[in-house]
């Protein structure tokens, strides 16, 4: 194993690609959003796998695998996006203190709630994501980086589906029997 200990690129700084030929102030930016958007994504990802772990009741196997679903969609989201800021000449934050500081949402504690609780929490964090890549949309585009923006728009058009879905399932109609909800 090799003991090379040279730092290639510090985090938190950008060297922009001569192949993209976006200029530095508009390659800072482009990183920064996407970092943004990156941390939001894995918190989103660790708070699906939280109710994925912890549903029950009796759609427990349909939600269990929605929210299998989502997480997996998060993480391909998430790897997607750090690649685009490594492309860019960025480095795509990693740590999860790092992760956790830069993510324009928080997590819920630990705690183990009701699924309709635990989807409601979700519903709210898709929401707050969905509205930072509709503003880091309008970033790119402004900026003349229409790869970027077409990468987040395919990540908003999955956002809004998922979100659209927990918007489904917490709806008041149920074939759950009233006498078993009590």
């Amino acid at each position: 194993m090799s003991k090379q200990a040279k730092v290639r690129q510090q985090a938190g700084t950008v060297e922009t690609s001569p192949a993209l030929r976006l200029d530095q102030e508009k390659a800072e930016q482009l990183v920064d959003a996407l970092n943004t958007d990156l941390a939001a994504t894995y918190v989103l990802y660790h708070q699906l796998k939280k109710h994925h772990w912890n549903v029950e009741g009796a759609e427990f196997l349909e939600v269990h695998e929605f929210l299998g679903e989502a997480a997996e969609e998060a993480e391909e989201a998430a790897d997607e996006l750090a690649e685009r800021v490594q492309a860019l000449g960025g480095v795509p934050i990693s740590g999860m203190k790092d992760l956790q500081e830069a993510a324009p949402v928080s997590p819920e504690d630990n705690d183990v709630y009701d699924v309709r609780t635990s989807l409601s929490n979700d519903m709210e964090m898709y929401g707050d994501i969905i509205e930072t890549v509709r503003e880091h949309i309008e970033l790119a585009t402004s900026l003349g980086d229409h790869a970027t923006a077409e990468m987040l728009r395919l990540h908003l058009v999955e956002l809004e589906e998922f979100a659209h879905r927990i918007e489904h399932y917490l709806e008041d109609d149920t074939l759950v029997l009233e006498e078993a909800t009590h």
